[in-house]
């Protein structure tokens, strides 16, 4: 028996695009049975594949570890097909737009009276129930809509989203979480239950900081501050050109501003009123920059990163994603490995950042191609024979 944490549970997974493949992935790399549940053609993000590529990069990065079927939910076989694979599943995953489970047929309070052990997780944007449940959501529109993009950019320019879609990650991170704590709840009462994510409830909490500054302000929303801390009440705090790129400079104690000093050899201005404490460096917040980027501008990345580092400094120079791709830390640790993928070649691809000490390791393999288990999932688990899958397949329930 493998000895991995979630060696024998079997997960059914609806999900497509980033927020519920990334939760399905974790629990893959965990040691699941993860089966990605797909249309006849794919789900949606392999329609965004390049020319001659049968998924995008994110379909090779969001479903490795998986064993890949395709059903179509839309056929009476195909329904009655999914309900036999609940009575042997541990849960189901789905992030499909509020009441589309339960219009097919399929949704919590069916499958529930079906298999009372099954856990049902639904991911979704705002959620299964307020007045905004029924908007159509992505990451995009759920970072306008949280108020995180408000945030982004700078005063002078229009609210920007954050290069990377950090929100569809964190909704899956919170339904990976919500999802195995109801399997805790399960292993102990014998009972599942209908857990739910939205992506919009989240990534709230990371409004925390910008919140603070409202209230510290007397209730006046903080200005875009770009790079800078919100409303511009910490410095040195941003990012600062290099010879060859970008640094990013936070200073927390007062401290570190001292070593910050040490590190500029510039200790001739630990006395100097304009920056002895963080008030007196944001009253004086200019002259503190103008400090500040004037050393990094006049030196490496690497030099700022060695000096910051030996007098303890946060201190980390901004990569591009070539550097980030092939970061020796990330590869070292087994983060990020290389796999060779039939669409891609070698490719670098993220393994799972949760760490279980003392568990066996989950050789990654490479995402499934639409409908690649059909048969070792409906014949070797689900028990049907050749001639009923050949009937699926002929009615297009699969």
């Amino acid at each position: 028996m493998s000895n991995t944490p979630l060696n024998g549970f079997v997960i059914l997974d609806l999900t497509q695009f980033y927020q519920g493949p990334y939760a399905t992935m974790m629990l893959a790399k965990a040691g699941a049975d993860v089966i990605k549940i797909e249309p006849p053609k794919g789900e949606s993000l392999r329609g965004m594949a390049p020319a001659g590529k049968t998924g995008s990069y994110p379909v090779a990065a969001l479903n490795a570890n998986k064993r890949g079927i395709t059903l179509d939910l839309k056929t009476e076989q195909g329904r009655a097909l999914l309900k036999r694979m609940v009575l042997k599943a541990d849960a189901l995953v789905e992030n499909y737009s509020p009441g589309v489970m339960d219009r097919l047929g399929v949704g919590w309070s069916v499958l529930h009276e079906l298999n009372p052990r099954l856990v049902y997780a639904s991911a979704t944007g705002y959620g299964l129930s307020g007045p905004d449940r029924d908007n159509l959501a992505m990451d995009f529109t759920i970072q306008a809509a949280s108020g995180v993009m408000s945030l982004t950019g700078y005063a002078d320019g229009p609210p920007l989203r954050t290069g990377a879609p950090y929100v569809d990650i964190l909704g899956g991170a919170h339904l990976y979480a919500g999802l195995m704590t109801a399997l805790l709840e399960r292993e102990r009462t014998g009972r599942g239950r209908l857990v739910e994510v939205a992506m919009v409830e989240a990534v709230f909490a990371s409004l925390a900081t910008a919140i603070d500054q409202y209230h510290r302000a007397g209730g006046k929303i903080p200005a875009r501050t770009g790079n800078a801390f919100a409303n511009f009440n910490r410095a040195p705090y941003n990012v600062y050109a290099a010879k060859d790129g970008y640094v990013a400079i936070i200073l927390v104690t007062e401290a570190q501003w001292q070593n910050l000093l040490r590190a500029m050899e510039r200790e001739d201005l630990k006395d100097d009123p304009r920056f002895i404490k963080n008030d007196a460096r944001v009253a004086h917040y200019a002259a503190t920059e103008a400090l500040v980027s004037g050393w990094t501008s006049s030196h490496s990345r690497a030099e700022i990163f060695a000096a910051t580092s030996k007098f303890k400094i946060p201190c980390a120079p901004v990569r591009d994603l070539e550097e980030a791709m092939n970061d020796p830390h990330m590869h070292g640790r087994g983060m990020l490995e290389v796999v060779d993928h039939y669409d891609y070649g070698p490719v670098v691809l993220p393994n799972s950042p949760l760490r279980f000490h003392g568990a066996d390791k989950v050789p990654t393999k490479v995402s499934p191609r639409v409908g690649e288990h059909n048969d070792a999932v409906y014949g070797d688990w689900l028990g049907l024979s050749a001639d009923e899958i050949n009937r699926l397949r002929e009615a297009g329930a699969i």
